[in-house]
């Protein structure tokens, strides 16, 4: 999968799943309920001892349950960590920082980077270095979708995620969506601590399917 195909996923999904446990059976059970939900991209938290080995046991096993599912890894902060992941087949990489050197590791594999920015000029920095699609994080601390907006009126070009804070609610939603966002990361608003400690995943399922449509019916 080129990263192309990865920014176009990003694009239809509009929405991306990211979580961590260190259990397996809860990362497959919150992994097939999102989606079963339509979410047909997730990020793997980076997060733990041995996350890694974690993350290449799912990816073989997504490979073989859901083949168009898109697997990627969240909160990789340096270009060793870049690299190892990629090697595991992670198809794109996320971080909470702007780091040059993980830019310069994801184009040269082709991989989908998406470098964390908090203000305009990181942003530009970030797209000069490559990056296609940008987080905006944490979202609701850096200027929200106030700040979304305003920066799109005079970067039209970009594309931007926002992520932290957001939740599948259709005023959230609409706010980040109307203000153009280009897809939404979702953790714990999306895949609560109630959601897991009750092991109700088919309730996930239902609120992943609720977000989804939201969606639809926004960029509609």
């Amino acid at each position: 999968m080129k990263r192309l195909d990865v920014a176009l996923q990003m694009r239809e999904t509009g929405a991306i799943p990211l979580y961590y446990n260190p259990d397996p059976d809860v990362m497959k059970d919150v992994i097939s309920a999102c989606y079963r939900g339509g979410m047909k991209i997730f990020e793997f938290t980076n997060r733990g001892d041995l996350a890694h080995e974690l993350f290449a046991e799912l990816v073989k096993w997504s490979r073989a349950e859901m083949p168009d599912l898109v697997m990627g890894v969240g909160t990789v902060v340096d270009a060793g960590t870049c690299s190892l992941y990629i090697q595991l087949g992670a198809r794109f990489i996320v971080s909470p920082i702007l780091n040059k050197d993980m830019a310069r590791v994801c184009n040269r594999r082709k991989i989908m980077w998406i470098p964390g920015c908090a203000t305009a000029s990181e942003i530009s920095k970030a797209e000069e270095l490559g990056a296609e699609v940008v987080k905006l994080f944490p979202g609701p601390t850096v200027g929200g979708a106030k700040f979304l907006k305003a920066y799109l009126g005079p970067c039209p070009w970009s594309q931007i995620m926002p992520s932290g804070g957001v939740s599948p609610t259709r005023e959230n939603l609409k706010e980040w969506f109307d203000a153009g966002a280009f897809c939404v990361g979702m953790g714990s608003q999306l895949i609560s601590k109630d959601i897991i400690k009750n092991g109700d995943f088919k309730k996930l399922e239902e609120t992943a399917r609720e977000a989804m449509d939201i969606i639809a019916k926004l960029k509609a």
